[in-house]
């Protein structure tokens, strides 16, 4: 059975059953204490949760997921992924434990054709009513075992939901591993679906299990999940998903390119299932808008985008791996996820980027590392220190297998006790900052869920109303919530309606004031979701005291609304036009909308040029000029996709999704405000562009007043500066460009000149040398001599002692800083000496540092009462060298 009819088979079972079927939501996950959408119940956590009525009371649906949690595992074992679909039923409290098992079992060996003998169950230690309803439909008690919470008891890791769960095993055989069930090989006896039955409620404490339970819930629920790859593998009888049809293209692709087949076994297998699993991954992380990062999931991307180039090197393959094996993964589920063959070319683009760096890195990193081999054997140690290796990892990207493998080589080790306690402080100090944010994020939810329960949704009105009769239904104090907030205090507010656009969509939020009837008068500074559906009011009492119950006035600050407009309309028509002059890889990637400015970040490769910038600029001001009407309409989903609408990565969209259009050349699901007429956001100009990110850019620009503000400042300055060259603005260029020319002239005469001067100074100084031992010493105290120029003075009156063993050092007091620079003659540097150790006690007595490596070094301070002291020290240093130490520094 190939996977499109293993999905087909799973949500025709359960859509005929009455089960509403919910497309995938993103692996960028509408949750703030997830970095990657990692199960099939992620996106009905706020069901689960009570934080929204559940739409439907059951529902299907076929989830992507991520987790790498497990990615040391991925091709040392047959069940381990970091990409899967996981397919799954869900009950919104409507039927419990005996459907869900009785759905499960049918399915599984009536719809799927699984020997009921092969199939064991795992349940909970305490769960008898689960077991006996597995004994109901026929599973013998040899083959239930009952685990504990470690295996068999799922929570969220956080106070909410909990409860007992029950897997169903299957036996793959002898081939896999031993007898004796699930309980003792999980190799052999494969989860593959995992029944959890939401009956209770946790409190706080670990993810291990140590939390009390504080009750049942009200309604309980069912959460399952099938995992699509896993049962493939059973029902094609693979030995694991890369050589099912999911992955099977994408390994004859790896198989190709390292010119060899794949192997039954050892170390070359682990490599070819690595790098044709984590290219799946990597394909989806692109194509729902992960790009490669220094943390957060553009971190998880890199990392697996750096493994399976690490593990194709291991397999011989020198060239570009991952731009063909993600466009095999595009190929093959392209038809059943259509993101990934819209997002074809970014994902090609991104890949190919990525690899190109990563290969530079190993370049980079292998010159390095065999440089800090060198230093440890001119130490005689028998190990490379953790600090290197560490180093190399975290700052370089080499990976610590390459170190561990080329020291090796060399005849050395590493010490990786101490790389391990380097990276476990590292992570330490990273986990402490995400358990702090995640808490806060948790105590937020969790307040906010307080204040929402049993109040309706907050009504939006702002669409079309900037005033309204509104009520106050929830006040939030210090975290907590409150029935008043007095004169002077800081609150935010849960309106029942409210005109006040809650910052989303890179819009930020509106701001206004609050009137009561009895008297209060506040200032709203900011308005946020709190939970879905609740708009949350951040206010300063002004007047008066505010209590809940409250009725008043709610109106948004117009002017700045508009300038909010102007900008979000701006920000649509720049990103049609963005894709119509760089290519439809250049989608949106964030923004953030405040009144008359905005900026926009996109996927590209390369820096935007002049020119590019200057048609884009055109093209908007082109749009604008045109005065295309903007209009907003309601559709379901698929309707707005199959019209074009195009969906921003990371937004979240419901069923029914509104819809902007401006003219006929741009349409985007958006719930933001936005101008009538394009012709309303005035004039569009164009700030700059950066790059923000691994093939990332971004754009910042300026609408109606804010913009016509600035050209008013650049038409000043172009006054100022046309008064200045005494030409008109036509000629200013030409005007400024003969100026500069003869500053030119005149800098390189003066250089000149300058060049002559500091000559003369080093054949001064070169006669003064005096005989030290075995060599000619020069070590003076000079005037009148810049700090850039001090050791290139040195350098000269060295070239001008020499042939023989010579040092040169000098001096400078210069806007109150000691400086010094050494040279030393070549023939000392090829027997040992470094011209920065002459300088190390010096810099010490003038209260700085040195710098420089070789035959030439410099040094500085910030004490230069202390500079003849210093002089002497590194004269007396120098001396020794050359066989005298009773040589002193003398001042010129």
């Amino acid at each position: 059975m190939r996977a499109t009819q293993i999905r087909e088979t799973f949500t025709d079972f359960f859509t005929s059953r009455g089960h509403h079927q919910v497309p995938s939501s993103s692996l960028v996950p509408d949750d703030p204490t997830l970095l990657l959408t990692n199960a099939g119940m992620n996106q009905f956590k706020p069901y689960f949760l009570g934080e929204t009525p559940p739409a439907f009371p059951r529902a299907t649906s076929i989830q992507k997921c991520a987790r790498t949690s497990d990615i040391d595992n991925v091709g040392r074992t047959n069940r381990h992924a970091t990409f899967f679909e996981m397919m799954g039923n869900f009950s919104f409290g409507d039927y419990f434990k005996e459907d869900a098992i009785a759905f499960a079992w049918e399915l599984l060996t009536e719809g799927y054709g699984l020997a009921p003998e092969r199939l064991w169950i795992t349940v909970y230690e305490d769960d008898d009513e689960a077991e006996r309803h597995w004994r109901r439909i026929g599973v013998p008690a040899s083959r239930i075992q009952r685990l504990g919470m470690a295996d068999n008891y799922w929570s969220m890791g956080v106070p909410g939901p909990c409860g007992p769960c029950s897997e169903v095993n299957y036996d793959r055989g002898p081939a896999f591993g031993r007898e004796g069930g699930p309980a003792v090989d999980g190799e052999r006896y494969v989860e593959i679906w995992n029944l959890v039955f939401m009956q209770f409620r946790r409190g706080a404490g670990d993810t291990k299990g140590d939390f009390p339970i504080l009750g049942e819930l009200a309604t309980k629920s069912i959460d399952t999940g099938l995992g699509l790859d896993r049962l493939a593998a059973i029902l094609q009888d693979a030995e694991n998903v890369c050589t099912t049809d999911l992955l099977l293209p994408t390994l004859h692709t790896v198989q190709r390119l390292a010119g060899r087949d794949y192997p039954g076994r050892g170390e070359e297998k682990v490599s070819f299932q690595v790098v044709t699993e984590h290219a799946r991954s990597i394909a989806f992380l692109i194509a729902d808008g992960v790009l490669p990062a220094k943390d957060g999931r553009g971190y998880v991307l890199r990392r697996l985008m750096r493994r399976a180039v690490r593990h194709a090197r291991l397999l011989g393959i020198d060239g570009p791996v991952l731009p063909a094996a993600t466009a095999s993964v595009i190929a093959n589920l392209g038809g059943v996820w259509p993101e990934l063959t819209a997002q074809a070319a970014l994902i090609e683009r991104v890949v190919t980027n990525e690899e190109d760096s990563f290969t530079r890195t190993l370049a980079q990193g292998t010159r390095l590392l065999d440089a800090a081999i060198t230093r440890t054997r001119a130490t005689r140690s028998a190990a490379l220190p953790g600090e290197t290796a560490f180093e190399l990892a975290d700052t370089y990207g080499f990976p610590l297998e390459l170190t561990v493998e080329a020291v090796r080589e060399a005849g050395l080790t590493v010490d990786e006790d101490r790389f391990a306690a380097l990276l476990a402080e590292q992570q330490k100090r990273a986990q402490a900052g995400g358990r702090a944010r995640t808490a806060e994020a948790l105590r937020k939810r969790d307040t906010y869920r307080e204040l929402a329960a049993g109040l309706p949704r907050t009504e939006f009105l702002g669409y079309d109303h900037l005033t309204a009769e509104t009520t106050v239904r929830g006040i939030v104090r210090d975290g907590a919530v409150a029935r008043t907030a007095p004169e002077g205090s800081e609150a935010e507010l849960v309106l029942d309606r409210s005109p006040f656009y809650a910052e989303a969509g890179g819009q930020i939020g509106d701001t206004g004031t609050l009137t009561t009837r009895d008297g209060a008068r506040l200032r709203i500074t900011d308005t946020r979701y709190g939970l879905d559906g609740f708009r949350v009011h951040t206010a300063r009492v002004l007047e008066g005291e505010l209590r809940t119950g409250d009725s008043g006035v709610a109106v948004v600050d117009g002017d700045r609304r508009q300038g909010l407009m102007r900008a979000h309309s701006a920000t649509h028509i720049l990103h049609a036009v963005v894709r119509a002059v760089l290519g439809d890889h250049a989608r949106q990637q964030g923004s953030l909308v405040e009144p008359d400015r905005l900026r926009f970040d996109f996927a590209h490769f390369s820096a935007v040029g002049p020119d590019e910038l200057v048609r884009i600029e055109a093209a908007v001001n082109g749009h604008v000029l045109d005065d295309p009407e903007v209009r907003a309409w309601y559709a379901g989903r698929a309707e707005a996709e199959a019209a074009g609408a195009l969906a921003l990565f990371g937004e979240k969209y419901g069923d029914t999704v509104r819809i902007v259009d401006i003219g006929d050349f741009s349409r985007e699901l958006c719930g933001g405000t936005h101008v009538a007429h394009g012709s309303q956001i005035g004039t569009f100009r164009l700030l700059g562009e950066s790059s923000i990110g691994s093939s990332l850019r971004r754009v910042e620009a300026l609408t109606g007043h804010q913009a016509r503000h600035h050209q008013d400042t650049e038409r000043r300055l172009l006054a100022e500066l046309t008064g200045l060259l005494g030409t008109r603005p036509a000629d200013a260029p030409a005007a400024l460009r003969k100026r500069l020319d003869a500053l030119a002239d005149a800098q390189a005469q003066l250089a000149k000149v300058r060049a002559g001067e500091l000559r003369q100074r080093a054949e001064q100084l070169a006669a003064d040398a005096r005989e030290v031992g075995a060599g000619r010493l020069v070590a003076r105290r000079v005037t009148g001599v810049a700090p850039d120029e001090l050791r290139g003075l040195a350098a000269e009156a060295l070239r001008r002692i020499q042939p023989g063993p010579a040092v040169v050092i000098l001096a400078v007091d210069h806007d109150g800083k000691a400086l010094l620079a050494a040279a030393v003659s070549p023939d000392l540097h090829r027997g040992g000496t470094e011209a920065g150790e002459l300088l190390t006690a010096a810099a010490r007595t003038v209260g700085g540092g040195s710098g420089g490596r070789g035959p030439l070094a410099s040094a500085g301070g910030r004490r230069p009462e202390h500079l003849d002291r210093a002089l002497d020290q590194a004269a007396r240093h120098a001396a020794g060298l050359l066989g005298d130490a009773s040589t002193g520094a003398h001042s010129s």
